[in-house]
């Protein structure tokens, strides 16, 4: 057996202490689970593994033996490789490339052996139980299948420790099977296996151990057998309350927009529905189902082939993410680090962007007052965790950085506010405050779509559910429809079955 531990790590930042003093182990032929709300340390602990950040004091080892690494190359050296939540292939490059980039195998003579390198890469999906073309563009992949390619490229390095930073948050319910099934595989080869995840029915499902961090403080292990979920929100959160739609957010008959026939072949046909004022709509569908595509038509920035939006009695048949926004519209995408922030730029200025009219005078001289005013609102609202309202976007942890997100759009005071895959990787407690957000523009008159994968969070927080399917509209789901069914009968119209309401 092998061992991974730490003793006394601390990690400080300018203004405030990532890890404070943490002592832990991780064991091979286990499924370490690594639980902690967002800023709790457990991303920046796995960082310090891998050679992506150092260590103010401490010391960790492997077997052992003490280690120090000045960068992620020399950590892979050593074993240890983290696959991030956030895919970081090149898009211009294939599947096969990415893989091995840097280490690619040469014939004598220094030509590379792409023949090999194709094997190894089939290989290495086929461990994984997924087709995809080795030859195949990232850029043309969808996000669950990139995840899984981060993590071939992982295993093709044969680490010692394999570190996943939520590797689920962009796969369907077949994908995350399917990643189960060879992540076991790997810890059946001696690997010490670290998994993060906000998911705590995955947690039951795959990990053997489960470790705590809370406010950079380790908190404790158990096996998964000794706690049960509210023994782990307990241990992440101390005392939270998990609240549902409250009773007052009732929309009124008022529409407020309407799409209709909205077509983008190969995505979505002809949809139409009204969306009411004061409404919580959720879109339920599994990957594929062409949810973000429709939410792109709808905003304008993945333009549709046909069809109209009405807002407020005006037709908009030309959609572009500025006449839209101007329209009253607010879009957080699916993929917040590469379209929601602009990691280089400071939080402040993250904030500001979509309200940006507002922080200028006479259109063009920036009030450094007023920047400074609407970014400290979202920060205080919204419970936002950081170091320096001056530092960079790319510092925060994920939870953080998708209520940046969040606070940018409400800067803008948005009448309809669309919400892709808002709570994507983000803890418990940072879940239930965008859900409030949501709740609380309701009670001003304001709107919100809301499209998640993790089905469960759509009932107990949407007035009204609509099913996308193949493209297409199937199921409209009332509030008394919505609180008499359950999880699995929502998966099971998702998926084209019939919900166990339907059949009885």
């Amino acid at each position: 057996m092998s061992t991974l531990s730490c003793d006394n790590i601390v990690k400080d930042y300018p203004g405030t202490r990532a890890l404070d003093h943490v002592s832990a182990s991780f064991d091979s032929g286990k499924i370490n689970a690594l639980l902690g709300k967002n800023g709790s340390g457990k991303s920046t602990l796995c960082k310090i593994f891998a050679g992506a950040e150092s260590a103010t004091s401490g010391e960790f080892y492997l077997d052992g033996q003490k280690l120090s690494f000045r960068n992620p190359t020399d950590a892979a050296k050593s074993g240890i490789v983290l696959v991030y939540q956030e895919t970081s292939l090149v898009p211009t490059l294939t599947v096969m490339e990415n893989i091995f980039m840097g280490r690619l195998p040469k014939k004598p003579g220094g030509l590379i052996n792409w023949k090999l390198v194709q094997s190894e890469t089939e290989r290495l999906l086929k461990v994984m139980d997924v087709r995809i073309n080795p030859k195949s563009k990232i850029m043309h992949l969808p996000m669950w299948q990139r995840q899984v390619v981060e993590i071939c490229k992982a295993l093709s390095q044969d680490p010692k420790v394999l570190i996943l930073d939520e590797p689920t948050s962009a796969l369907a319910k077949a994908e995350v099977e399917k990643l189960f099934a060879a992540i076991r595989k790997v810890k059946e080869n001696d690997v010490i296996i670290i998994y993060i995840s906000h998911k705590l029915a995955e947690i039951h499902e795959i990990a053997d151990t489960v470790t705590v961090l809370r406010d950079a403080q380790y908190v404790g292990k158990k096996n998964i057998e000794e706690i049960d979920n509210a023994g782990m929100i307990a241990m992440m959160f101390g005392k939270t309350e998990i609240r549902k739609r409250p009773a007052d957010v009732v929309p009124t008959d008022e529409p407020v927009m309407e799409v209709k026939h909205l077509t983008r072949a190969g995505w979505y046909e002809d949809i139409s529905f009204t969306l009411y004022k004061g409404e919580v709509l959720g879109i339920a569908g599994v990957l594929g189902s062409g949810r973000t595509e429709l939410l792109g038509g709808i905003f304008g920035s993945d333009p549709a082939d046909s069809g109209e939006v009405i807002i407020e009695g005006k037709t908009y048949l030309k959609r572009t993410p500025a006449i839209m926004k101007n329209a009253g519209l607010g879009l957080t995408p699916e993929d917040r680090k590469t379209t929601g922030l602009i990691l280089k730029h400071s939080i402040e200025s993250n904030l500001c962007y979509a309200g940006m009219k507002k922080t200028t005078i006479n259109g063009w001289v920036e009030s450094r007052k007023k920047r400074k005013e609407m970014s400290e609102r979202q920060v205080e609202a919204l419970q936002i965790k950081l170091s320096s309202i001056s530092a960079k976007a790319s510092s925060m942890s994920g939870g953080n950085q998708q209520k940046v997100v969040v606070g940018n759009w409400l800067n803008n005071d948005p009448k309809i506010m669309i919400y892709d895959e808002p709570t994507r990787g983000i803890d418990v407690n940072a879940k239930q405050q965008i859900f409030e957000i949501m709740w609380n523009q309701a009670k001003q008159g304001n709107s919100s779509i809301f499209v998640s994968t993790e089905l469960e969070e759509l009932p107990g927080v949407c007035n009204r559910i609509l099913v996308l399917r193949g493209g297409r509209i199937t199921e409209e789901l009332t509030t008394e429809k919505i609180d008499s069914m359950t999880t699995n009968d929502l998966y099971t119209l998702c998926m084209g079955g019939h919900s166990s309401e339907r059949e009885n």
